[in-house]
């Protein structure tokens, strides 16, 4: 009878010991799903890191996409000539000037298919409030795999591609620009 007293008080506590140890593993595994490898290889896609270059601005400056930044990004590959490029004009705008400060949007000209009076002459017209770059030979358009304007890229604080979007209602737009700067 003391042996069988004995083995029931330690069974209970060698099931409590494998409950509590399967709880643990369980937990483990659960927050190593959670861990973001951080992307090595750049690519124009999703949970890469986005290429990188150095572009000249309408305004003489340069400026540089590629590799950890304060603030997110979006970059908006544009030509003067594109209907639907005209059509989201004002949702940048508007998504810019709503969320200021907490995001950065650069405006990628398309420069081989335009003439620069067209480009200056858009973005007067738009009142285009972020930097406007010129890809004076379309190196940079090509190296993002751009097939069709506008495409725009949002691109989170590590450099790392998190979407590829097109044209979208301002609604969505707005949606996405708020869970890129979320992260």
């Amino acid at each position: 009878m003391e042996v069988n007293t004995f083995l029931k008080k330690n069974v209970f506590v060698i099931v409590l010991v494998v409950v509590l140890a399967g709880i643990a593993i369980y937990q483990n595994a659960q927050h190593k799903n959670k861990q973001t490898l951080m992307p090595t290889e750049q690519a124009p896609q999703v949970n890469f890191l986005a290429p990188a270059f150095t572009l000249t601005g309408l305004d003489g400056k340069a400026y540089t996409i590629g590799g950890p930044r304060e603030k997110p990004l979006l970059v908006n590959f544009w030509a003067s000539w594109c209907g639907p490029c005209e059509e989201e004009a004002p949702d940048l705008v508007n998504v810019y000037n709503k969320y200021e400060g907490q995001f950065d949007l650069y405006a990628v000209n398309v420069t081989p298919g335009d003439k620069m009076e067209n480009i200056k002459k858009f973005v007067e017209t738009y009142k285009y409030p972020f930097p406007v770059l010129l890809d004076k030979q379309g190196t940079n358009a090509d190296a993002y795999r751009v097939v069709a304007i506008p495409t725009s890229f949002l691109i989170d604080k590590n450099g790392v591609v998190r979407e590829v979007i097109h044209v979208l209602s301002p609604k969505e737009l707005d949606k996405k620009i708020a869970g890129l700067i979320k992260g």
